[in-house]
């Protein structure tokens, strides 16, 4: 598709870009990114144009505290706000939009697109497991790639732990300051109460742990994402309801 110069952007090439942003590192907005340059291809625009659009994102970001452009226009906004406030719903769409100016890309969106057809049931276990990777992008691109605790990179150990259960908070699931990029061993003392983060993002170990590789961590600041900063109410509530002190 050529690309068509000065062409507004709907609604629906926004929530693409939106998606884009989310599974991006924030250094990694940039032009020669091969995912900028790719759906800029496929929406008929040129990689600059994608890659401004997503830096106008950043700019009405709050949870960044450097800013990327600022001609950021009403809809820009109106999009913004429609799928922050509504993480599981728009996590899905956007997904679905991508899936259909892509085609399917590996063998587990296929499965997904299989069960998608079969009706309700199998569409609302769909749902959930679309968003569940979708946060899981989300988590590791803004971590990058690392746990925040042991600074561990290898992807088939890391986890995108909720800090508030899946189950106890449906409206925010997928919100991505829900979460933390640890390594496996450390996501399981997470949900089990024997570890959790202080105000001033630091690990604290429960009286409970004996291991090494827990106590050792006792106080160590965490390694903070460039963006999507966990939320101190969902570790408030980590604190008080999952921690076993």
């Amino acid at each position: 598709m050529n690309p068509i110069k000065g062409k507004s952007w709907t609604r629906d090439e926004l929530i693409l870009a939106i998606n884009l942003y989310c599974k991006t590192p924030f250094g990694r907005i940039h032009v020669s990114n091969p995912e900028i340059i790719e759906l800029a291809a496929k929406l008929g625009r040129t990689p600059g144009s994608v890659s401004y659009k997503l830096a106008n994102f950043a700019s009405i970001d709050p949870s960044l505290d450097r800013k990327g452009a600022s001609n950021v226009s009403k809809l820009d906004r109106e999009v913004w706000i429609e799928y922050f406030k509504n993480w599981e719903e728009m996590a899905f769409e956007s997904e679905m939009k991508r899936r259909e100016l892509f085609g399917i890309i590996n063998s587990a969106e296929a499965d997904e697109d299989s069960l998608l057809k079969e009706g309700k049931t199998k569409k609302a276990t769909v749902k959930v497991r679309i968003g569940q990777r979708f946060f899981r992008d989300m988590i590791l691109s803004s971590y990058d790639g690392t746990c925040c605790i042991t600074g561990i990179k290898e992807p088939d150990l890391l986890v995108a732990s909720h800090i508030v259960p899946w189950a106890k908070d449906k409206t925010n699931r997928l919100n991505p300051m829900n979460g933390l990029c640890l390594n496996a061993l450390h996501d399981r003392a997470f949900d089990r109460g024997l570890i959790t983060v202080d105000e001033a993002y630091r690990v604290v170990v429960s009286r409970l742990a004996d291991h090494d590789l827990l106590v050792n961590y006792d106080r160590q600041p965490l390694s903070l994402p460039k963006r999507f900063i966990p939320s101190q109410e969902f570790l408030d509530y980590h604190r008080s309801e999952v921690f076993r002190d």
